[in-house]
């Protein structure tokens, strides 16, 4: 099993920028891929941007230029840098983790809310 705690979010002005992090616990030498999803009020989850256990990445199209996302194997945590931040990047933000083993894993999920 693993667990994972997101810290960050909050709310932003639009163009700032935000720091959202995760870490995970458990069974984390099992984890393949990290990475963050997003649900805004009346729309699906969807993915943002993720990163394997070799350092490749992947973003949606939508958050390219303004999202970093980063892993730190060592220490089991994955950090989301979100630079001009729009209104659209309002949402839930959860942390996923992809096993070795096939399995799923969320966190709890942190809200982002961009508003002046």
């Amino acid at each position: 099993q693993v667990q994972l705690v997101e810290s960050g979010g909050g709310l932003v002005q639009p163009g700032g920028s935000l720091g959202l992090s995760c870490a995970a616990s458990g069974s984390a030498a099992n984890i393949y891929r990290m990475g963050w999803y997003r649900q805004a009020p009346g729309k699906q989850r969807e993915l943002v941007a993720r990163v394997t256990s070799g350092g490749s990445t992947y973003y949606r199209d939508s958050v390219k230029g303004r999202f970093t996302i980063s892993r730190d194997t060592a220490k089991n945590t994955v950090h989301l840098e979100m630079n001009s931040v729009k209104p659209d990047d309002t949402a839930v933000y959860y942390c996923h983790a992809f096993g070795f083993d096939g399995n799923d894993y969320w966190g709890q999920g942190t809200q982002v809310t961009v508003s002046s």
